[in-house]
């Protein structure tokens, strides 16, 4: 044994001496040597900007608005490029979507600025551009940007022409008040129709023929000219530099390690690195830990100055400390609070519950954290007997569900189950006692589990929307079907020259919220486009579906649904929850009701055992002795018995 360790001891040095250090001291060095000329090279490329150089006659606000899918964020890659903010080259597509899931799908979902500077008359001019999401869910993020800026790029597809977030976009940004550069993009195609586009936008916007401007932003066509309009056209902010700081809290993020980012428009004044600020709206007092400008990405500075757009930390940790349209000021000096925005309201909502309770805790930071990214999602505590505990999300439309839902498990590596998406619906009650149990007459209801017993229900109301619908005038007998079978209203039809009509159109936003794009798309070929903005309550005919298994209420499945559809969708419950259910011992009988009506049911027969398999002859009477105890058994437990209903199949009835 000792013999043994001697050779094992003597194996190993002779390892360390002609093999391990050699080879640690010829490569360590290198590595060393490496990691600092890496770091040098890092700050030697690290960009800076003398944002001193740039008063407020030099500085141009602007973001880019469109439909979904007209180019706008190729069009930012190309004025990056033709800036000089990033190097020429091909592999630049999507630079200012850095979110894993905008560019899997192609889609903005996030606001994102970047400073430009470009040369025009021999001066220097500092260009602020926000590109914008473009998908009607993502409406919000348009609507906070547009309040930065002084002016928009209206950039339009010449081959497809406007469609329905095209005009809403317009009137955003036509409220309030900002200078609109319309521009025609993908000109290089060889189904663009620049001529026939540009009578749309004359005959829609009211706009001028040689005001409309036309590029490729894919090959850079025609981009520069943007940028020389950009400085022409759209004015100047409008601030005084030497009064108070005052500036506008229009986004906000969170990074780890550095707490809440924000994104803020100067107004007034100017803001330092160690200032001390306050917050009027939360009155919370901070001190400015960095200051600086996207370019694309952070470039710290030590000051903003007024007219100017750039990010600002201030050692923030609370998700709710950095309210979005607040107004920032001096703590020593307080200001009149700028005009915040409208409120982001919900219009769809969800359960999002943990796959494992285990999970709740983590789920809940991730939720918190992504809440600071997107403050248009309103959130709420939810419990489920089958699922557990859990929240009730609002959010703006379905695509901004499944994005933030995409998000949590991206992100944050948190995957949920989600139950299917519902709008929020209004009751009012009668009878004092029950007022005052309730605290009011009139309740809004989120989860259809906590609707109060119809009897006490006078009246039910449910939210309807204004919406927009653009499409080829061939498909206008698919188009009123579509509008008639959703319940749907058509105010207005509008024929325009190049063979398009607009249809006003009032829906439930029940009808519109699951499948109603897809339908669209599917009857117009893919030309068609849709829109729509809140329209408050209406009265509405409303039905509370419950489900019974064998007389016994399960209060987790119930819906609400409009009378006309009740049967069709009760009958889809009970198919699906007879095809998911296991066979118990005892018949299963499954009943939708509406009140003590049964307007669905479907039985799920009981397993048998073949009580007569012993016999092997003899007198009838024993063969019927048998069967006839079988039954009666099978009678008592089907009274006692206990239906087990797998979480599985609460996720299948609640997700579809």
């Amino acid at each position: 044994m000792q013999l043994f360790r001697q050779q094992t001891r003597g194996r190993l040095f002779f390892l360390v001496q002609n093999v391990f250090r050699p080879w640690a001291g010829s490569v360590w060095p290198s590595v060393k040597r490496a990691s600092t000329d890496s770091k040098q090279r890092l700050d030697r490329s690290r960009p800076s900007i003398d944002l001193s150089l740039f008063p407020p006659d030099r500085i141009r606000n602007f973001c880019i608005i469109a439909h979904v899918d007209h180019g706008k964020s190729t069009l930012a890659d190309r004025l990056l490029e033709i800036t000089g903010t990033i190097s020429r080259d091909a592999k630049n597509e999507q630079v200012l979507d850095r979110l894993p899931v905008e560019r899997e799908r192609g889609i903005t979902v996030k606001a994102q600025s970047a400073a430009l500077i470009h040369q025009r008359h021999g001066e220097s001019y500092l260009l602020n551009l926000i590109d914008t999401p473009g998908h009607v869910d993502f409406n919000f993020e348009v609507s906070r940007s547009l309040r930065a800026c002084q002016g928009v790029i209206l950039l339009i597809d010449a081959n497809q022409g406007i469609q329905a977030q095209t005009v809403a976009n317009f009137f955003l940004a036509f409220e309030l008040d900002l200078t609109i550069i319309p521009v025609l993009n993908k000109i290089d195609l060889k189904l663009a129709k620049p001529e026939e586009v540009s009578k749309q936008v004359m005959q829609l916007f009211d706009m001028n023929y040689n005001d409309i401007l036309r590029i490729s932003a894919k090959y850079g066509t025609g981009v520069t000219d943007i940028l020389d309009a950009i400085v022409d056209r759209i004015p100047s902010p409008v601030c005084v530099s030497s009064e108070p700081c005052r500036a506008l809290l229009f986004d906000s993020w969170y990074a780890n390690y550095r707490g809440v980012g924000c994104s803020v428009a100067m107004t007034n004044g100017r803001l330092q690195k160690g200032d001390k600020i306050t917050l009027l709206h939360s009155q919370r007092t901070y001190e400015v830990s960095e200051l600086g400008v996207m370019h694309p990405d952070e470039v710290e500075t030590d000051v903003l100055y007024a007219g100017q757009v750039g990010y600002m930390y201030a050692n923030m940790r609370n998700t709710n400390e950095a309210t979005v349209g607040d107004t920032i000021c001096h703590q020593d000096e307080p200001v009149e609070a700028l005009p915040g925005f409208r409120t982001a309201k919900p219009m769809v909502f969800a359960g999002i519950f943990p796959i494992d309770q285990s999970q709740f805790t983590s789920l809940k930071s991730a939720i918190e954290k992504l809440l600071l990214n997107d403050s248009s999602v309103s959130v709420g505590m939810d419990s489920s007997a089958a699922l557990g505990q859990g929240w009730r999300l609002g959010f703006l439309g379905l695509l901004h569900m499944d994005v933030f839902c995409e998000r949590l498990e991206q992100e944050f590596s948190t995957a949920v189950i989600i139950t299917t998406p519902n709008v929020p619906y209004r009751v009012r009650i009668h009878g004092e006692k029950n007022i005052k149990l309730y605290g009011t007459d009139e309740l809004t209801i989120l989860n259809p589990c906590n609707l109060p017993d119809p009897s006490i229900i006078v009246e039910y109301s449910e939210p309807f929307v204004n919406g927009t619908v653009m499409a080829p005038d061939s498909c206008t007998g698919s188009i009123m079907s579509i509008i008639r079978d959703r319940r749907g209203e058509c105010t207005e039809q509008t024929t325009l020259e190049n063979g398009f009509s607009i249809y006003k159109v009032t829906f439930p936003l029940s009808e519109i919220i699951v499948d109603f794009f897809d339908e669209l798309k599917s009857v117009t070929s893919g030309y068609g486009s849709f829109d729509y903005e809140d329209a408050g309550y209406r009265s509405s005919s409303l039905v509370r579906l419950d489900v019974y298994l064998n007389s016994q209420p399960v209060e987790e499945m119930t819906h609400i649904t409009h009378v006309s559809q009740a049967r069709s969708v009760a009958r889809r419950i009970a198919l699906q929850l007879k095809q998911n259910l296991d066979p118990h011992l005892f018949q299963i009988a499954i009943q939708i009701k509406v009140g003590a009506k049964v307007i669905a049911r479907e039985d799920i027969k009981a397993l048998r055992k073949d009580v007569t398999a012993k016999l092997y002859g003899g007198d009838v009477t024993r063969r019927m002795k048998l069967l006839k105890r079988q039954a009666e058994g099978k009678k008592v437990m089907r009274k006692i018995g206990k239906i087990n209903v797998p979480k599985e199949v609460f996720i299948s009835i609640l997700k579809h």
